[in-house]
Order: structure tokens, then sequence, then C-alpha cells
């Protein structure tokens, strides 16, 4: 089994906002031939330490990239197709979207884009640094370095606040609040909420209330693989297992059991180091 070393750090203050946790990574062989990258409430930005990481959507469209940028979606993509050992990766709020590359997540969703698209000539430079840094600390202030540059402060890039409150609602409930009453609590129709909502985030309210439901289960999953899939339907608000297994076969393409076998031994084989936290 190829192990995997994950690195992480806090990011800056005034990046916390946008930005969740730093993470580096360093498979100590060959990595898997593929990876499902799973649908979360979070945009996704990699920079490969190596080789262009292979990105495939479930639609066909495919690409590879040294640094991307990818927006929210409700089906798992396929990572892999790359002899790509070593990269960062950053969680990125819709907020952050707006804040720090300067458009709605909306526009992102659905497609990886080259960091190059929003940066130009410094994305390429940033890889360079990165991929020349003298380990994982320098990466991190890097990138941090990169991403302070890019901020500006709301409210030229604030989302509409009835749009803003029905997402963190979305949040808060990890997905259990129904659309109808989510547009009673901001004074919209229905069909105003779910158009609005739509083009802000690139997912129907609905729709990305079963990505936050969902991503609650696999975070459950990821801290106690052995609870049994009845139990875990239950915690987080699914019918029955019947009803969880069907949502997992429509969002991660494959069952509970055969993602636990596939993809749990490489994360339960790993080593997770944890750097200083960013105190700039």
């Amino acid at each position: 089994m190829v192990g995997v070393t994950l690195v992480q750090r806090a990011v800056h203050p005034a990046l916390r906002p946008f930005v969740g946790d730093l993470t580096g990574w360093a498979y100590d062989g060959d990595p898997p031939e593929l990876h499902r990258g799973l649908p979360s409430q979070y945009l996704t930005l990699v920079i490969t330490l190596d080789e262009p990481l292979g990105i495939a959507w479930p639609d066909g469209s495919a690409g590879k990239y040294d640094a991307s940028l990818s927006g929210l979606h409700s089906r798992a993509v396929h990572v892999g197709g790359s002899p790509s050992r070593a990269g960062v990766q950053l969680a990125l709020t819709p907020a952050g979207s707006r804040a720090l590359f300067g458009l709605p997540s909306g526009e992102l969703a659905w497609q990886a884009v080259e960091l190059d698209e929003f940066l130009g000539p410094s994305a390429h430079r940033l890889v360079d640094q990165l991929r020349e840094a003298d380990g994982w600390a320098e990466r991190f202030d890097r990138i941090e370095q990169a991403l302070l540059r890019r901020w500006s402060a709301p409210p030229s890039h604030a989302v509409r606040a009835e749009v803003g409150w029905a997402w963190r609602r979305l949040r808060e409930t990890r997905g259990a609040v129904g659309v109808q009453e989510l547009a009673a609590e901001v004074g919209w129709s229905r069909r105003h909420l779910t158009d609005r909502f739509t083009t802000e985030f690139g997912l129907a309210p609905k729709v990305a209330g079963r990505v936050l439901r969902f991503e609650q289960a696999v975070a459950r999953l990821r801290q106690h693989p052995g609870i049994r899939l009845a139990d875990l339907a239950a915690e987080v608000g699914y019918a029955d297992q019947a009803h969880l297994t069907r949502e997992w076969q429509a969002i991660a393409g494959c069952s509970p059991r055969q993602w636990i076998a596939e993809e749990l031994p490489n994360v339960q084989d790993s080593e997770l180091l944890m750097t200083a936290e960013s105190g700039a």
C-alpha cells in the first residue's frame, strides 16, 4: 500500500473567511490510479509540485493542470491519470471566489480553470516558487502571500444579503432546511430564490443541501470507518440506509462500501503533520 504524507497549517487570519487550512500532500510511491474528488461546500485550488494533475468531470470533459481552480459540483470528479505525487491544495469558500478572484463561484461551477486565467504570468511564477521552495512552511508562506495580494475587502465583492443568508442557513443545518422555508425567511418566492442562488453558487439550493448532507456523511465515515451504515444514515438525516446508499451512488458514483474499500485505505495509511500556524 502506498503511503501519503499530509501537511496542514491554519491560513493567515485575514484569509480565514475565504480559505480553509493549507494542505500539502506527498505520496511515497506511485499515486493511486483513481481518486474521487467528492463534492463539498468548497471550491478547490490545487498546485502540483511535479507533474500536471488530471481531472475528469462527469460530462466527459477532462484536462491536466499544473495549477487549477475548480468550482462547486454535485457529482464526483475523477482525479488521476498522472504521475504527480505531490502538491498543495486549498479549500475556498464561495466568498473567497469573489474576494480573491473577483467573480461569483457560480461562474466556476462544474469546471476546472487554469490559475493563470486569474493571475496571469504570476501564476507560473508561483508554481515555480512552490516547486523550488525549501519545505512546506515556505510553500505555504508563498501561497499565502499571493492570496493576500489578491485580497480586497467587501462590499465590492459581497454576495447579496438574501442569497448569503440562504447559504449560511444551509451550511448551519447541513442541508436540513427546505427551499420553501429558506424562501420564506428571506421574503422571496421559491423560484426567485432558486434562480438567484443558482446564479451565485452554480448549484440550486436543494442540490446544495444534498451536497452538504453528503459532505457530513463523508466526514463521519473518515473519522469512524467502522460505523454501521444504518447508524450513519440516522445520524446525518437520511431516511434509512437505502436512502444513504442511493445518494452515495448518485453523488460519488459508487456505493458507500465500495468507497470505503477503494478510498479509505489511502486515508488511513497516511501520516498527518501540522506545521506552525501562520502568524503573519
